[in-house]
């Protein structure tokens, strides 16, 4: 049994799933469900429809070059069974996509971070536009009015003085 890959979205039809479409050419097209389907009687662009895997990578939301995704390719090599050799591959596909994991995560974590910088760059700049409304005219100057003060205190006690 074979997983395939839906045609539009790129997501897995299992055996007994989906819909299959078969052209006059003989070429074959399967689809999960029938959104897809739909979608694609109705001549729509996989790579312009934003919630398909097409669309993300083409956008540069999802990882597109990596060699990780090298290893999901089909290979359409008969091989002999071998119980040692498939024990082999179940593990290597296990770490294949462990890896894979990690290096999307870390891809994802790295697009985010752009926008984290660029939200904290535009918070500062609002910041400076209106630093008018966070702080009164007078905040920055407390030293100076009590000096200021002190002074008033000092010239109307030297006045007083100078009465008496």
């Amino acid at each position: 049994m074979r997983i395939e890959k839906c045609y539009f979205c790129s997501g897995p039809v299992y055996p007994g799933h989906g819909v299959m479409f078969v052209r006059n050419d003989c070429k074959t097209f399967r689809f999960c469900r029938s959104k897809c389907h739909r979608n694609f009687k109705k001549k729509r662009n996989p790579r312009k429809t934003r919630w398909t895997k097409a669309f993300r990578k083409a956008a540069g939301k999802e990882l597109t070059v990596d060699n990780s995704l090298e290893f999901e390719k089909r290979r359409n090599v008969p091989i002999k069974y071998n119980r040692q050799l498939w024990d082999k591959t179940v593990e290597a596909m296990k770490r294949v996509e462990e890896i894979k994991q990690k290096r999307q995560a870390r891809f994802i974590m790295n697009r985010l971070k752009k926008g984290k910088q660029l939200e904290k760059e535009e918070a500062i700049n609002e910041v400076k536009k209106n630093i008018h409304l966070i702080k009164a005219p007078h905040a920055g100057k407390p030293k100076q009015l009590e000096d200021k003060m002190v002074q008033k205190l000092q010239e109307d006690v030297d006045m007083g003085d100078e009465d008496n």
